[in-house]
């Protein structure tokens, strides 16, 4: 496939996830697909920007889940285009069935799947090492250790993936995605290859014996792509070492360090400041899997002991498999979770150099810790929720109303669309004991619910549950930056598109009794809980309830429009004992405790102006300010 010469354009400072899109626009992707998560949410966003701003023809999208994004883009890569899909570590597990019968199937248009990883993690449920995936699933995975790598790596692992007409994953973690640097910025490729689909059901379509024929490739495929030579272990410091053809003619060293990801750009960098740049060999490891077989004979010959530092599993590590001269995650001289912060890394390379361990770094101060932005409507929703239910189990989901925990609102989080999954095995459990009066309530977000909550409702309608299930529709995916929702009946492109109803979908799921209300409207919302609770308890006509608590992400709506200056706003009045109840059941940012017995604030800056808190102080001491205070 022909592929115009790339030129620079100028020089711009970018973050890992803003060069991510500018390498596949600089490479001729013509489909590109995405669930946001973060660290990868950025990736979507700034293809979309460049598409509006040079007026390129790919095609962009924000899937309704990961699975479908791997679906659709990896039928563009079938009729020969050039294809991408983009999500977190979490996020593949969901489209793990696409994935890995692609790996079976290949592709014939390159395609790259992009996957960003959370050591640490920061914002996830696991720290789940993509690179181990891409062993289970036979695919390449491709580990950059700066944005700028992850950028200049793409064209060639388009290169590989059509050359093998395999899938390739492309793994950056937190540190390269949120990272920024200084780099050239080329010229985007604007060609349009024309889409032709060649039928070979015995490959797209393989049954399982065929399935069995496409593993023996697929394995042969592996095999020759280890010892391709553009993705074999690089030794960096070659020139300081005085010998830049080490594997070649390779001589003996005491200690040697394989490296790869963010955890070799920390490496790299203490090795300069502690002055050993020019005594220890450094190898950085591009494509962790499949590890090239020759690589590992090498290095195990010239080496007396081997330091592995990779994130978060052993996947060099165990490649390399010697455990009398490996030192890493399997041997305990690398912390077995956790992300590998550069002091970390120093004394990890100061034990294994048997150099004095580095002064410790001074504990960072004490933040306040993550809560609802001021005036958010799922404050108010979960304060009415434990009014009307007390005493319940409240199964929780992914999303921003996660920190519903603060407010007591929320007992589990597993993982996207669990809650409404879990409310109904709480249930039968209480049913099958015989405690029919214990509570269960559910509480997920909208585009929770569009992504992987359907399913979940489906069957709990199915199985005859009995409990409320409480969708927090903002109108956005606020968590990850303001990605629209498929309510909002328009796509990334501007084109309007059928909006998808929350309400007519949680009635076509068989819920019969589906209300909407405002949670700002304290009674109102609490009195649509009442009703949900009775019908969920009426023995003859009763089943699964679904409330949807309907209020704008004030984040977003600022954005657009602002706060008007003549809002009117919430006081506190004599009448305020300092008691904390506001503080510790409502959790408002905008109130300011000053002590018991003393009066709370209101903190004009970030206040809202809902008025919420009017109607849940219990001794009425705020009140709606006079229109000319």
């Amino acid at each position: 496939m022909e592929r115009r010469e790339l030129f620079v354009v100028e020089r711009k400072i970018l973050l890992g996830n803003e060069a991510i899109a500018h390498g596949l626009l600089e490479a001729g992707c013509s489909m590109a697909t995405s669930y946001p998560g973060t660290p990868a949410s950025e990736i979507m966003t700034t293809l979309i920007q460049l598409k509006k701003q040079h007026g390129l023809s790919c095609h962009l999208e924000w899937s309704i889940n990961e699975k479908v994004a791997v679906e659709t883009a990896l039928a563009n890569s079938y009729m020969g285009r050039r294809s991408a899909a983009a999500m977190k570590q979490v996020g593949l597990n969901v489209a793990a069935d696409p994935v890995m019968s692609a790996a079976y199937t290949g592709v014939k248009g390159g395609f790259l799947l992009i996957v960003a990883d959370d050591p640490g993690p920061h914002s996830s449920q696991t720290e789940q090492d993509t690179r181990q995936f891409a062993m289970f699933a036979k695919l390449p995975v491709l580990d950059p250790a700066l944005p700028s790598q992850a950028r200049d790596w793409i064209a060639p692992a388009y290169a590989l993936s059509e050359k093998y007409e395999i899938p390739v994953i492309l793994r950056p973690t937190t540190r390269v995605c949120h990272a920024r640097q200084d780099m050239a910025v080329r010229a985007f490729s604007k060609g349009v290859v024309q889409p032709v689909f060649e039928k070979d059901p015995a490959r797209w379509a393989a049954t399982p014996k065929f399935r069995y024929l496409l593993h023996q490739k697929l394995n042969e495929k592996l095999e020759t792509i280890s010892r391709d030579p553009f993705w074999q272990p690089r030794l960096l410091n070659a020139a300081a070492l005085n010998d830049p053809t080490e594997l070649q003619t390779p001589k003996r060293h005491a200690k040697v360090l394989v490296t790869s990801g963010a955890a070799c750009a920390h490496a790299v960098e203490i090795l300069h400041a502690l002055n050993l740049w020019k005594h220890i060999p450094i190898y950085q490891v591009p494509m962790p899997y499949p590890l090239s077989e020759n690589f590992c004979t090498e290095v195990l010959d010239i080496a007396q002991e081997i330091l592995v530092l990779e994130e978060t599993q052993p996947v060099i590590e165990g490649q390399i498999r010697d455990r009398n001269k490996v030192k890493g995650r399997l041997s305990g001289h690398v912390p077995k979770e956790g992300e590998l912060l550069p002091e970390i890394v120093e004394n990890i390379l100061r034990r294994f150099l048997h150099l004095p361990t580095a002064a410790p770094t001074p504990p960072s101060a004490l933040a306040r810790r993550p809560t609802l932005c001021a005036g958010c409507g799922h404050r108010a929703a979960f304060f009415a929720i434990r009014k009307v239910f007390p005493k319940g189990i409240y199964a929780g989901d992914i999303g921003c109303y996660t920190l519903g925990l603060n407010l007591g609102a929320v007992d589990t989080v597993l993982c996207m669309g669990a809650s409404i999954s879990q409310a109904a095995g709480f249930y039968h459990a209480y049913r099958q004991a015989g405690q029919n009066t214990r509570h269960v309530v559910a509480a997920i977000g909208d585009s929770t619910f569009y992504h992987a909550g359907i399913p979940a409702l489906i069957n709990a309608v199915s199985q005859g549950c009995r409990f409320p299930v409480i969708i927090l529709d903002n109108g956005t995916t606020a968590m990850t930056g303001h990605q629209p929702t498929p309510a909002a009946g328009i796509t990334v492109d501007g084109i309007t598109v059928p909006a998808v109803s929350l309400e007519a979908l949680a009635k076509a799921c068989g819920v019969k009794h589906v209300s909407v209300g405002d949670p700002y409207d304290l009674a109102g919302f609490t009195e649509l809980l009442q009703a949900a609770k009775a019908h969920c308890q009426d023995s003859e006509n009763g089943g699964m309830a679904v409330v949807i608590a309907r209020c704008p992400c004030l984040m977003a709506h600022a954005r657009q429009e602002g706060r008007p200056s003549s809002a009117p706003r919430p006081m506190v009045t004599d009448r305020c004992e300092g008691c904390g109840f506001c503080l510790k059941y409502f959790e408002c940012p905008a109130l300011i405790f000053h002590g018991e017995k003393e009066a709370v604030s209101i903190d004009e800056n970030i206040c809202a102006g809902c008025g919420v808190c009017v109607h849940v102080c219990p001794h009425q001491a705020i009140a709606w300010a006079p229109a000319d205070v």
